[in-house]
């Protein structure tokens, strides 16, 4: 996917998205997907530059992926330059940046569960491109291994990376070409953001003072573990936005995963004890629960053109938003897995073999369901065929 196009010549109508992606991921054998799912041993960095088919043509608030590789820029999104940094060359690549301001407006975008590498650096050009906010994009992502079964493993790489994004945070506050920074978190990609910046303010007393926004998207953390990063920060601490949504079926799930415990991202706001405590706390909110997603979980309406909108309106004028692309098949174990146990992801997996030889995403990610489950796949497939249909019909919404 991110294989750079050999023609760079700019397509007409189309729009150039350059972006800083720094990761904690493990460089790919695959040239053209730069970096894998598992774990590398330091912070890499690379300048990315994306192109975005023309607006006439695309629907805001969506990536429009390649149906053939390598890309047609008049279509879809594609690579036209990845070039690997050094550390070192951080503070330069940012000085080229938007100059319209006299100190550069720094986001920074922390991807949530269930992202490949190409997921990340698309949906945030998708992002960036919406806001129509004059900033300077850095992408911060994480080893994600992109499968739906992968969630303890993505779990533990937010904390395996908390070092890291706190190392790019302190050096992006650091720079003095920068004026303020922006982080924009999505998902579990919260967890990682609010311990990076905990750990920041027990390590110098405070959260650096050019981090002035954080706004947390659809966050997976336990709301008991958010008041402790809350009280650690400081009262010197960034602004906090918040973005809930009451039909978030991903959260929904990640309740039951965590035995009932209750999830940032789905309080209802308007109620008790959350009300008094947000406003104690100084947490701006934003609920989405009516705004519209294509998103059969909900759980990326961030990305939805109309908050994006609102999100660069408010990055232009100063103010205090799953990602990844899943098959049919990947949705049927996503459903069964909020039961959190083996049975019920056995059955999912039964039914989604015969989805995989139709749909490329549940076939690209189906051999790493296997994996995950294990050995146990094999008794729940012969012994639960009641349970096999019930994912089927809770996706088909009947």
């Amino acid at each position: 996917m991110l294989l750079p196009i050999a023609d760079a010549t700019p397509a007409p109508g189309t729009s150039r998205v350059e972006m800083l992606v720094a990761t904690t991921r493990k460089s790919a054998l695959n040239p053209g997907e730069l970096f894998s799912g598992e774990r590398g041993n330091e912070v890499s960095y690379t300048d990315l530059a994306i192109s975005i088919p023309p607006d006439a043509i695309r629907q805001a608030g969506t990536v429009q992926w390649p149906k053939s590789l390598p890309g047609n820029p008049a279509t879809d999104f594609v690579a036209l330059r990845a070039a690997p940094l050094e550390r070192g060359q951080v503070a330069a690549w940012v000085g080229r940046g938007p100059k319209s301001a006299r100190k550069r407006h720094v986001l920074v975008f922390v991807h949530g569960f269930n992202n490949r590498f190409e997921d990340a650096v698309f949906r945030f050009a998708q992002v960036v491109h919406d806001a129509g906010a004059d900033v300077v994009p850095v992408l911060f992502t994480w080893p994600s291994r992109g499968s739906v079964l992968a969630y303890g493993y993505d779990r533990e790489s937010t904390n395996f990376s908390r070092n890291g994004l706190e190392t790019v945070l302190r050096d992006l506050a650091k720079d003095p070409n920068v004026g303020e920074i922006t982080v924009l978190a999505h998902s579990m990609g919260n967890w990682l953001t609010l311990e990076s910046l905990r750990q920041m303010a027990i390590r110098d007393r405070r959260v650096a003072p050019k981090i002035r926004n954080v706004i947390l998207a659809a966050p997976d953390v336990d709301m008991d573990l958010a008041r402790v990063a809350f009280h650690d920060m400081g009262k010197d601490r960034p602004r906090l936005t918040l973005m809930v949504s009451g039909d978030d079926q991903a959260l929904a799930v990640s309740r039951l995963v965590w035995g009932d415990s209750v999830r940032l991202g789905a309080i209802d706001p308007g109620t008790e004890p959350y009300r008094s405590e947000l406003e104690r706390e100084n947490i701006g909110v934003l609920n989405l629960t009516a705004v519209k997603s294509d998103d059969a979980l909900n759980h990326g309406k961030f990305a939805s053109s109309e908050v994006v909108a609102l999100l660069g309106k408010r990055l232009a004028d100063g103010q205090v938003i799953s990602d990844s692309h899943i098959g049919f098949g990947d949705r049927i174990v996503q459903t069964a897995a909020g039961a959190a146990s083996t049975v019920a992801t056995g059955a999912a997996l039964a039914v989604s073999a015969p989805v995989a030889l139709i749909d490329p995403q549940t076939r690209e990610t189906y051999g790493e369901h296997l994996r995950n489950v294990g050995r146990g796949v094999g008794d729940a497939m012969s012994s639960t065929a009641d349970l096999a249909t019930a994912p089927a019909r809770a996706v088909m919404g009947q």
